[in-house]
């Protein structure tokens, strides 16, 4: 069995989608559209507005922020709480998620 390193020393700068002071790692990928990545945000971090490619599904682990679907209306989440909806097509900004 291996284990994962996910902690923030082995983050990477996200250099799309205009985001700022945002990190992640890869975890792991499935067939089809199957991605799993730990994603880091200093405070006042964001990843900007984006079409999704494929249905995705935020658990916030730390902190509380907010996500946003297509139609632009905003959830707040904080640790322990994940959106409900697995119809998201796209990301306006997210905060504080890890």
């Amino acid at each position: 069995m291996n284990k994962l390193e996910f902690s923030r020393e082995y983050a990477r700068p996200i250099e799309l989608f205009d985001a700022v002071a945002a990190s992640n790692v890869h975890l792991g990928s499935g067939s089809g559209e199957v991605h799993v990545y730990c994603v880091y945000f200093a405070p006042g971090g964001v990843i900007g507005e984006h079409p999704a490619g494929y249905a995705q599904l935020f658990l916030v682990m730390a902190g509380e922020g907010w996500v946003a679907g297509a139609d632009g209306e905003r959830v707040s989440l904080r640790a322990g709480k994940a959106p409900s909806s697995r119809q998201t097509s796209g990301i306006r900004r997210v905060r504080t998620w890890v």
